[in-house]
């Protein structure tokens, strides 16, 4: 395979952030971010799309100059989209998920909603269903609809900019949207309900070529004016792409970030419970896939209290195991296996900044990740991506609950490097770049810990 330079545009829901990887071993051999900032409007918090253009252009720049770029991979958070006019603006700002103005007319939009068994996507909170958020900013403008020309999913909004060319992907629409039917893979009938099926762009796979870069690109990033860009993935299923290509079913994977997702191939039949946030997501070849998912990241950071320093011994790791205390869920309870429950500490919660405390919030994420496993189906080995793999309380009791392996990949952002992978054949054998093996023992005290969790939960 030809060494490659990709520019990967990666906006998740906390960072946005641009890197650069190298094909011949997947290295991200630069990587900046920048806070994705939420702009106060007068109808909804949105984006600040704007802001983030001008990081991504700068750094396309920067990087062409002095790496090179042969192509220009994206993948995003999901739960948003664009509406764009008959100019090729925005139509209206791009919402903020988490804002809870599409509750108010929850009633109304149920009615519309298709149910679970046609889209695998269960009825979220706040505007984590794209349709939900679509319909809510309609009711807002009433002449918002006629002025939508184009609806395109978030990681293609990016395409469009550097493009020109309109698109969805199938990972974006099937991820909570809604709009989609990842068994017919189609649109949904809700496309039809909402008058937008003539509106919204067509789906194509993720790995599918967009187009090339427009002229003004070319002229101020210096980036070769037919440098390929690619479609784009939601990205938890960025995440995924590398063990597809080279794993070897059962296994899963959990993404963890903002939202920590739980991602199961080839495992267990079992009936997804909508009502625990589990769905089906599509991943970047158009194929179903039993998910669940919590807002890990942000409950990490809230249990941490603006702590920074989160380094941990293995010797306080196995006081806590043996004779700390546990978190029981839920501390975001919006979201998740537990959605409603409120958290709990079961002894004496230890004070803030203290490294029982780190423990204690690595095994409380480790077990929720434990329960959305369990309801995917789970068999195999465990591959945890992204921040959580470089937290080793946290793998060494997921490996404990679940009495598996847990391996931790070694890439900064799995969501990256999955997006690159966009760019080579779809038959390339690939090895996950891994940086620790994690095993358990039915007699260690991890595992006890894990079936304490286990049994409180029931009490």
């Amino acid at each position: 395979m030809i060494s490659k330079r990709i520019a990967v545009i990666d906006i998740g829901k906390t960072n946005a952030k641009f890197a650069i990887v190298d094909t011949k071993d997947f290295d991200e051999i630069a990587v900046f971010t920048m806070p994705n900032k939420v702009r106060q409007g007068p109808y909804y918090p949105f984006f600040d799309v704007a802001d983030i253009w001008t990081f991504l252009l700068d750094k396309l720049k920067y990087t062409q100059a002095k790496f090179g770029i042969d192509a220009v991979s994206v993948t995003t958070h999901g739960a948003s989209g664009a509406l764009i006019s008959a100019d090729g603006q925005l139509a209206a700002p791009i919402l903020d998920y988490e804002h809870t103005g599409p509750e108010n007319i929850s009633n109304k939009y149920d009615v519309l909603r298709p149910k679970f068994a046609e889209t695998g996507s269960p009825r979220l909170p706040a505007g984590l269903n794209l349709g939900a958020q679509i319909y809510w900013q309609c009711s807002l403008d009433s002449s918002l609809l006629d002025r939508t020309a184009h609806i395109v999913t978030y990681p293609q909004y990016w395409g469009y900019r550097l493009t020109g060319i309109l698109a969805c992907d199938v990972s974006s629409l099937g991820c909570h949207t809604d709009l989609w039917n990842p068994f017919s893979r189609n649109f949904s009938s809700l496309t039809d309900k909402l008058c937008i099926r003539d509106k919204i762009a067509p789906a194509r796979q993720s790995s599918d070529i967009l187009g090339s870069v427009l002229p003004e690109i070319t002229k101020f990033t210096g980036i070769p004016s037919n440098t390929p860009v690619y479609c784009g993935i939601h990205d938890s299923n960025a995440s995924l792409i590398p063990h597809l290509l080279g794993g070897h079913p059962p296994f899963s994977v959990v993404s963890t970030g903002t939202w920590v997702i739980a991602m199961t191939i080839g495992g267990r039949s079992i009936s997804l419970d909508p009502q625990r946030d589990t769905l089906v997501n599509v991943d970047a070849f158009n194929n179903p896939v039993p998910s669940a998912r919590f807002m890990g990241g942000r409950e990490f950071e809230l249990l941490l209290g603006g702590i920074e320093d989160t380094s941990i011994d293995y010797q306080t790791l196995r006081e806590v195991a043996k004779e700390g205390p546990m978190l029981m869920p839920s501390v975001v309870t919006e979201s998740g296996p537990f959605q409603g429950r409120q958290h709990v500490w079961i002894g004496d919660e230890p004070l803030y900044g203290e490294p029982q405390r780190m423990a204690a919030i690595s095994y409380y994420l480790a077990m929720i990740s434990s329960q959305c496993l369990s309801l995917t189906g789970h068999d195999g080995p465990i591959v945890v991506e992204g921040p959580f793999a470089r937290n080793r309380g946290y793998c060494i009791m997921l490996a404990a609950a679940m009495q598996c392996k847990v391996y931790a990949a070694s890439s900064t952002t799995g969501t990256s490097t999955g997006a690159a992978m966009l760019t080579i054949e779809t038959d390339t054998k690939l090895a996950t770049p891994i940086s620790e093996e994690f095993t358990y023992e039915e007699s260690d005290i991890f595992f006890r810990y894990a079936q304490r969790w286990y049994t409180a939960l029931e009490d």
